[in-house]
């Protein structure tokens, strides 16, 4: 028995077939036109109907009324409320990383910190905004809230 190596391999008996041989003669049965009937948008070079195009009928893009706008200059904030803060031992520093350590953000970027929930221990908080309700009632349970000063 021969050994087998890895250039022997095919495949079995009957597995594959030839590809059909466009434009290559009568004999092919693809001869002449090549399969793309005769003369039409989809027989030319580059002939792809994109597919947005809805047959020249006016598209939906411009049926539709253009309403309001994107705002390119707005900041998405992840906001974090207070309460979800409670569980934290006084004293903890909770920036950025530790949110995310704790799983309550998960993508990178901006932090905001909300007053929503009651926080009863002594925090200091690193957070890129918050909210006036919100640096009161960590200010009351005897924390503070730093945020960098982003005016300019």
């Amino acid at each position: 028995m021969a050994t087998m190596r890895i250039g022997t391999i095919r495949p079995a008996a009957g597995a594959t077939k030839n590809p059909k041989r466009r434009g290559k003669g009568a004999a092919t049965g693809l001869g002449g036109t090549a399969g793309k009937g005769h003369k039409g948008h989809k027989a030319r070079s580059g002939g792809s109907i994109p597919a947005w195009f809805e047959g020249g009928q006016m598209p939906i893009q411009r049926r539709l009324p253009k309403r309001g706008f994107t705002n390119h200059m707005r900041v998405e904030f992840q906001v974090i409320n207070i309460g979800r803060l409670a569980d934290a031992a006084a004293g903890t520093v909770v920036d950025a990383a530790w949110l995310k350590e704790q799983r309550l953000v998960r993508r990178p970027g901006p932090i905001k910190l909300l007053a929503g929930g009651e926080i009863k221990v002594a925090l200091t908080i690193k957070v890129d905004a918050a909210s006036e309700a919100a640096k009161k009632a960590v200010e009351a349970a005897g924390g503070k809230v730093e945020t960098p000063n982003l005016q300019g």
